[in-house]
C-alpha cells in the first residue's frame, strides 16, 4: 500500500515535461515516476553499462598513451635538432613559441 509522499522541487519545464510523459503514456504524474524508478535493468542495459565502463576505461588508457606518444616525439624533434645545428637540445615549448611569431 502506497503511504509516503515525496515532495520534489523541480523547474517548470521539468514539471511540464513529466506531465506530458505521463499524459502520453495515459498515467498520473506520480505512477509515471513509480514505473521509470521501478523499473529492473534489462540484460541489454546491463550489456550496454559494462560496455561503457569497459569503454571509459580504454580511453583513459588510450589517451594516456597518446600523452606520452607525444611527449616522446617532442624529445626526439628535439634531439634531431640539436644534431643538426650541433648545439644542445632546445626545449620545445621555448621553439614552438618562436615559431608561432
Amino acid at each position: 500500500m502506497k503511504t509516503e509522499r515525496v515532495t520534489l522541487l523541480t523547474t517548470k519545464e521539468f514539471k511540464s515535461f513529466l506531465r506530458a510523459e505521463a499524459q502520453r503514456e495515459g498515467v498520473s504524474v506520480g505512477e509515471l515516476v513509480r514505473v521509470r524508478c521501478e523499473q529492473k535493468q534489462t540484460p541489454d542495459e546491463i550489456v550496454l553499462a559494462k560496455l561503457t565502463a569497459e569503454l571509459r576505461e580504454a580511453l583513459s588508457e588510450a589517451k594516456s598513451s597518446l600523452k606520452d606518444g607525444i611527449k616522446e616525439a617532442r624529445s626526439a624533434m628535439a634531439d634531431l635538432r640539436s644534431k643538426r645545428t650541433g648545439s644542445p637540445a632546445t626545449d620545445h615549448r621555448r621553439h614552438s613559441r618562436s615559431m608561432a611569431k
